[in-house]
């Protein structure tokens, strides 16, 4: 799957803009702030249909503005000619349509149109809390299992309906029916985690290894307390901390994921090249995961490409995601010249874009 061109008008510092992309590289250079993680974020939206930061979608309007638009044609398998159009106003707020047609439910469009991010950002997934990661991990399995999202939206619901009644004076008989239905949808959630994460360990052990040429062993661990015991018994042995705390301290939402390198903590022991591989090799892995459920090669955004990694690894991830098992890539820096000899190291063919004050130019 590649996206084929792409206008975009009043979106963040962007104005009005159209690009025609490359099958291949497509690189986006120009100081910081010009706008080039902007043209990333536009894709996003086409994909997820909100931006890839931790933004509503009024802060992404252009000062000035009512509201932006993003129209993006894309190509998929088969040459398929597909047309995604995401609008949003300060008035009417989102409208995505796809080929015309407007969703009645934006999760409906979650899983057609994939993509993989890898931003600085990212280091987020190591140093701060578990909700981070577990944030990761929906994200993921959501767009490659409907039934995930569904399980892990009535968990959230009946989580929220559980935490109001405990801050009442919460009736037993009442407790026990939030109960099942939050085992009946952590018992989905915490199996499909199981799985995917089983998946995706040796691929990002495979993918390290080719960045930093066999250096360490990387691994990560799933922990969950419905290893032990399934939801209903935690939620009983629970139920009198429940009330005096007034939420509910047990469950799919206290999961996390441990990464290792060598057996000791990324976290505390791997250094600022080893964690930006490591996160690299997941968001890898991730990739390959959508492509074999979706039978299409994701499209890949590398967003400061250089951030926390020396030439030498950057080569060899441009090596790896310009051979066949990798289509379209997006990619930005604020160093032209650092960009094209890298580029040219890993012989790899692009398109470049040179991004000023939110203006686009080839």
């Amino acid at each position: 799957m590649r996206i084929e061109k792409i206008a975009i008008v009043d979106f963040k510092n962007i104005c009005d803009e159209q690009l025609v992309l490359a099958e291949g590289i497509n690189c986006f250079v120009g100081d910081n702030g010009a706008g080039k993680t902007n043209i990333l974020d536009a894709v996003h939206y086409l994909s997820l249909a909100r931006s890839m930061h931790t933004i509503t979608d009024t802060q992404s309007v252009r000062h000035g503005a009512e509201g932006f638009i993003i129209d993006g044609h894309f190509v998929c398998g088969q040459e398929r000619h597909e047309r995604v159009v995401c609008g949003y106003t300060k008035r009417g707020g989102k409208v995505l349509k796809r080929n015309g047609k407007e969703y009645d439910k934006l999760s409906e469009h979650v899983g057609h149109f994939p993509i993989v991010v890898v931003a600085p950002s990212d280091t987020a997934l190591i140093s701060d809390a578990a909700e981070e990661r577990r944030r990761y991990i929906n994200r993921l399995i959501s767009q490659i299992d409907r039934t995930y999202l569904a399980a892990l939206m009535r968990y959230n619901s009946a989580l929220q309906e559980r935490n109001k009644l405990l801050k009442l004076s919460p009736a037993e008989d009442m407790l026990l029916i939030y109960d099942s239905m939050l085992s009946a949808a952590a018992d989905i959630i915490h199996l499909k985690r199981k799985e995917v994460i089983g998946r995706m360990l040796p691929l990002v052990a495979r993918y390290y290894a080719l960045l930093s040429e066999g250096r360490e062993e990387v691994d990560i661990e799933y922990r969950s307390e419905l290893h032990n015991a399934p939801l209903t018994e935690i939620l009983l042995a629970c139920r009198q901390k429940d009330i005096v705390n007034e939420h509910t301290t047990a469950g799919v939402h206290r999961d996390d994921m441990t990464f290792t390198i060598a057996g000791y903590p990324l976290r505390k022991y791997g250094s600022q090249g080893q964690q930006k591989s490591f996160l690299i090799a997941l968001k890898l892995a991730e990739y390959t995961l959508l492509a074999e459920h979706t039978g299409e090669k994701p499209i890949l955004l590398l967003d400061d490409l250089f951030d926390k990694l020396d030439m030498r690894r950057v080569a060899q991830l441009l090596k790896l995601v310009g051979g066949d098992d990798f289509g379209q890539i997006l990619i930005t820096d604020c160093n032209k010249h650092r960009l094209e000899h890298t580029l040219g190291v890993a012989e790899a063919e692009y398109r470049l874009f040179n991004i000023s004050g939110g203006g686009i130019e080839r």
